[in-house]
């Protein structure tokens, strides 16, 4: 029973507050993925994007419930990968925990080139090597200090963030209403909802627009399992944890859907511009001044506070990794803070070579590395719905009053869930620009798996 719920305290340091986790969980996933990237979505889907969102949406919402559900009954800095051990053996929890944290490093180095590109944009005679020196000395730095640091760094980042969203909603809905003038419409004549049914009606490409939108958008919702990772170095984690899933999931949601539905109802999609951001089209016609250069802080914001929080993740995934003898011991060192220091540095490392070869070899190297990781999202995402078919049972019937947050329609929306990810992964196979990313994911993953494999039927024969 204590092998596989156990309840011994982490021994890294406490220090995260209510509030840290909260706006963690809100700021986590509104990245440089929404205010850019968002735009790919919309020239497949059209209007019909705000449906992909909400697919995608949901979809992520069941998995961060789960998630919280398993975190809130046991606890743990290695989350879903202690989880995955513990429900489908160590090779689960050996492969799930490197493929994350071979995920956060290497897209620790496309947060770091991104906001080093912006700065270089605002003081050109600095070189953009040197300022991605500077933010992973200062970030390296904030994760070696106290984790209450790593927190109040990420509160006012997510805080910024998500005031950006909420103004955007206000002013786009004023706009829609008539009371804010647009570049082709007066205070007197509201845009209202033509732009929804007008240019091809509201699914242009048809459904297979909207699914072309999910593949788009679905990684976007990447980060918010670091909620968990956290909540373990809380004063209270249980509590933590569950407040945070519960009030993140929801206005995630919100947010995501509220914006795409302002963007496609102010503005026809087809204004739509490559390159640039559709908030930023949004805002211009809405007549906000210098609406690119408040867009480029917020996305600098974005991308430093997921550089901030995949440093903080990949350093605490690693550490228990070591706990459960599934990485190197050294790096179990912990400072008298209760920060896994080493675990940090090993982490910061790998991301230091990451940007390196983001810098030098963009378009090889690195564009490898990142296929490698692409789909990985939901392979992780596969293994935590996995792993709460089973804990859930266990839980249930060993200690039923550790679950202090339940999965919405168990078992039967856990399979759905499941169904829904391979799914997707089925319909990247088909779309031409995914499947690389598909494939080279897949191989990574079967590497892993075959490594954890071979050091399990070691362990047995020994």
């Amino acid at each position: 029973m204590h092998d596989q719920l156990p309840s011994e305290p982490e021994p890294l340091g406490g220090g995260l507050k209510q509030r840290h986790l909260t706006m963690l969980g809100l700021g986590g996933v509104i990245g440089a993925g929404l205010f850019v990237g968002s735009g790919a979505g919309i020239a497949v889907a059209g209007p019909g994007i705000v449906v992909s969102y909400l697919i995608a949406g949901t979809l992520a919402m069941c998995v961060m419930r789960m998630l919280g559900e398993m975190s809130a009954a046991m606890p743990a800095s290695g989350s879903f990968s202690v989880h995955a051990e513990r429900a489908l053996g160590r090779w689960a929890g050996f492969s799930v925990g490197w493929l994350y944290w071979f995920l956060l490093v290497v897209v620790l180095a496309v947060e770091a080139t991104g906001a080093a590109q912006i700065a270089n944009g605002w003081a050109p005679g600095v070189p953009q090597w040197a300022w991605v020196l500077v933010f992973m000395l200062v970030f390296t730095g904030a994760n070696l200090a106290a984790v209450k640091n790593f927190g109040e760094f990420e509160f006012w980042f997510a805080a910024l963030k998500v005031f950006a969203i909420v103004a955007f909603l206000i002013l786009g809905t004023l706009a829609v209403f008539g009371l804010l003038p647009t570049a082709s419409h007066s205070f007197a004549d509201p845009v209202g909802f033509t732009n929804l049914t007008g240019q091809g009606g509201f699914l242009p490409h048809g459904w297979r627009g909207v699914i072309s939108g999910v593949l788009a958008v679905v990684f976007a919702f990447g980060g918010l399992e670091v909620v968990t990772i956290a909540a373990a170095e809380s004063d209270d984690p249980v509590r933590a944890v569950s407040r945070a899933v519960r009030s993140a999931v929801f206005r995630i949601l919100f947010f995501y859907v509220g914006s795409m539905l302002v963007i496609v109802t102010v503005l026809p999609w087809t204004a739509q511009k490559a390159g640039i951001s559709p908030y930023v089209t949004v805002l211009d016609a809405i007549g906000v001044p210098s609406a690119g250069q408040i867009m480029n802080i917020v996305v600098f914001v974005a991308l430093l506070s997921a550089l901030n929080a995949n440093l903080y993740g990949s350093s605490r995934m690693v550490f228990s990794l070591a706990e459960r003898g599934e990485a190197p011991r050294a790096l179990l060192k912990v400072s008298g803070g209760g920060v896994p220091r080493r675990a940090v540095l090993a982490s910061v490392a790998f991301g230091f070579v990451s940007v390196l070869l983001n810098l030098k070899w963009p378009e090889s190297v690195f564009l490898y590395m990142l296929n490698s990781v692409g789909a990985v999202l939901l392979f992780v995402w596969a293994l935590i719905a996995a792993s709460q078919l089973r804990l859930r049972r266990l839980v249930e019937r060993e200690a039923p009053e550790r679950l202090v947050l339940r999965m919405w329609g168990f078992p039967w929306l856990t399979w759905v869930t499941l169904a829904a990810m391979a799914a997707v992964i089925g319909l990247m196979l088909t779309d031409g620009t995914a499947r690389p990313q598909l494939l080279w994911s897949t191989g990574a993953t079967a590497l892993v798996v075959a490594v954890a494999g071979v050091r399990e039927l070691r362990a047995r024969r020994a």
